[in-house]
């Protein structure tokens, strides 16, 4: 057969206009991601440029080739900018979408939350967060996932792959409408550089989290997850009642871009004082601006002299430092200012590409040296890593508690080549010296009973539908419950005066398993009765059950299987079979290319009695797989919950507890052996 592009393009009904866009004005004052760099050999360049050009009508080849070979020159990637859409993009109301379904419909919403300027670190390079967390790779892609999504109906299948949609497929009302995979490479390639090469020639994407997987919520998505690890630290090594709160606490970290946005608003609510320093003075505007950080210092001094001033008044408040976290630990550390909790949210995941920055330059040098002296970046990177370490040591000897927020931090510095951090000092498979907030606080006090990032978006646009759905998961949390449960109940109670919402209205609540499947119901109720518009369900994949990954969130799991990747990959199977509305798999998360696997899913309410038995199966499974795993680790409050699950499913659901060995009688015996 003579295959030529006529054939091609008469085989194709859902494909590019046959048009070619005008170049988009680009928007003074917005983000834009920093060179990537070009390492393309030759022939890699040739094949990363036919690779982009597989969306473009033959016609448009020979003037888009040049733009292409100039984009991937100058900022290490094709992004096809000239397919960028012309009108402003957020999630509209659900109901200005095209689609044949509203699940379809529903997925527009959440892709272009995704790409709101209020909402994306660099949204004309596609990046939701993380530094490189992208929706997809270029914007041909974008377009092409709009035109399979108007056209998608309830018994049809979206499959995209690394941010290319490779097709639609005849599938079934209770199936998955969009399967997503990210960055899944094999073993063998699973590594930054050989990620680098793909991802430059156009064949995988980063997702992140919740950013390919399209749940992304702005940095309310994280806020509540903060505000329980900020609260439950305090309980665990600051003496902070069950009922209590952090008034007269000091918390330092850094970071106020994506993710780490929600840092200074969560330790308001958990009323510590907080010091966030951050070196991308328009991240902190951003935070200002949206009323997310309260107070700016420019110098560690003026920081210092702001939180001592909260901490006398006992009240809480957030100050944004613009400079570098060493800077200012340093300062605290030579002046005998006493540190309560201690963190750090750069994107260290990313450590070399651009997610931390070194200390003695600024965000602007950084971005130059990256694109122009990239050894001598890596150099300025490990350098500041080693002090960085230094001075948390010292902090830590002076009764600081010291925990990495899963950002990779203590693996970049034992990968810096700083091989004390490690626990056994010889590898990083024993964990490091200091706790993941996974490892101390969220594993055993949360994630073990099951609560987890739970999150909803109300599609319609409208506010009081928010409200009715606040109104509703207040009404089915018990706060007498556990102390968990009060949390949440404050939580939900209070999110309306905190002013949560940037971007679409959603909302998030750490809830464990039932408590997710009776506010779905309950929510699905209220939208078969008229009462509020279709809701989007989902959760973060940073969650019980949806990643693995063991520097974070299975590092709590001592069993040995905290370097497996079957809860993840099981998750993602459960909820296709399950027949959740989308389910995504990805790879790295916000850790890092080879250093975890995570899955989400999202799922689209629409008041029927169908979707009423998928949240039953569905959202149960969901959480209690992972509750499953970690209870099958030996983790004690997870063997608990595992023993209440089998009682209350009995003759549905089963779960396999663990024998507990004897731990005297087995280290005899090992030791006998080794004798």
């Amino acid at each position: 057969m003579n295959i030529d592009n006529l054939k091609i393009s008469d085989a194709m009904t859902v494909k590019l206009d046959n048009v070619l866009p005008e170049m988009p004005e680009f928007q003074e004052g917005i983000r834009r991601a920093p060179d990537r760099g070009f390492r393309l050999s030759k022939s890699q360049t040739e094949l990363a440029l036919k690779n982009a050009l597989r969306y473009v009508p033959e016609e448009f080849h020979e003037q888009v080739i040049p733009e292409f070979l100039n984009e991937l020159k100058t900022r290490g990637r094709i992004y096809g900018y000239r397919w960028y859409p012309k009108t402003r993009i957020y999630g509209k109301p659900i109901d200005e979408y095209k689609g044949q379904c509203t699940a379809a419909k529903a997925m527009q919403v959440m892709m272009d939350n995704n790409l709101d300027f209020d909402i994306a670190l660099y949204p004309y390079e596609l990046v939701t967060y993380g530094e490189t967390g992208q929706v997809c790779s270029n914007w041909m892609q974008y377009q092409l996932i709009k035109k399979y999504l108007e056209v998608l109906t309830d018994e049809q299948t979206l499959v995209i792959s690394s941010g290319h949609p490779l097709g639609i497929f005849a599938s079934k009302k209770d199936a998955p409408r969009v399967i997503i995979t990210n960055g899944l490479l094999i073993g063998e390639y699973d590594n930054i550089e050989d990620w680098e090469v793909a991802e430059e020639m156009g064949v995988t994407n980063y997702g992140q989290m919740t950013a390919g997987g399209l749940m992304y919520i702005g940095p309310q998505g994280i806020v509540h997850g903060t505000f329980n690890t900020l609260l439950n630290a305090g309980r665990l090594k600051l003496g902070i009642a069950d009922d209590g709160d952090l008034t007269g606490k000091l918390f330092v970290t850094s970071g106020l871009g994506g993710m780490s946005g929600a840092q200074g608003k969560a330790a308001e609510i958990a009323k510590s004082v907080s010091i966030v320093a951050e070196v991308d003075m328009s991240r902190i505007d951003t935070r200002l601006e949206q009323g997310w950080i309260s107070k700016l210092a420019k110098t560690p001094e003026e920081a210092v002299k702001i939180a001592q001033e909260y901490l006398d008044k006992k009240e809480s408040t957030s100050i944004a430092y613009h400079g570098n976290i060493v800077d200012l630990l340093e300062y605290m550390n030579e002046h005998n200012v006493h540190i309560d909790l201690l963190s750090d949210q750069t994107s260290c995941h990313n450590v070399h590409e651009g997610g931390y920055n070194p200390v003695g330059i600024t965000f602007d040098e950084r971005t130059e040296l990256l694109a122009t002296d990239k050894p001598k970046f890596i150099e300025l990177v490990d350098a500041t890593l080693a002090r960085h370490y230094n001075v948390i040591k010292e902090l830590t000897a002076k009764g600081t508690y010291f925990f990495d927020y899963g950002n990779a931090f203590m693996k970049s510095v034992f990968d810096s080549g700083i091989k004390e951090i490690s626990k056994n000092g010889v590898d990083d498979k024993d964990g490091f010296i200091w706790p993941s907030y996974v490892e101390d606080i969220m594993g055993p006090m949360l994630f073990d009973y099951g609560y987890g990032p739970f999150r909803w978006v109300c599609l319609s646009g409208k506010h009081e539908d928010l409200m009715a759905t606040d109104k509703a998961a207040m009404d089915v949390i018990d706060p007498n419950r556990r102390y968990q449960d009060r949390d949440n109940y404050n939580w939900i109670r209070d999110a309306e005066k905190n002013q949560l919402v940037v971007g679409t209205e959603a909302r998030i609540l750490y809830q464990d398993a039932m408590g997710r499947v009776n506010i779905a119901l309950e929510f699905n109720k209220l939208i078969r009765e008229g009462k509020i518009g279709p809701v989007m369900l989902g959760r973060d994949h940073h969650d019980v059950s949806g990643t693995d990954s063991p520097f974070r969130e299975t590092s709590n799991i001592k069993d040995g299987s905290n370097v497996t990747a079957d809860m993840a990959t099981q998750c993602f199977a459960g909820n296709a079979a399950r027949g959740m509305s989308l389910i995504a798999l990805h790879n790295g998360g916000g850790v890092g290319i080879g250093k975890s696997i995570n899955g989400g899913f999202g799922m689209v309410l629409d008041g029927t009695e169908l979707t009423d038995e998928i949240i039953k199966s569905a959202i149960a499974w969901d959480t209690m797989g992972g509750v499953a795993r970690r209870n099958w680790a030996r983790n004690e409050h997870a063997i608990e919950t595992s023993i209440e699950y089998n009682e209350m499913r009995k003759g549905s659901d089963h779960i396999t507890i663990p024998y507990l060995a004897n731990e005297e009688l087995v280290k005899n015996a090992v030791d006998k052996l080794f004798s």
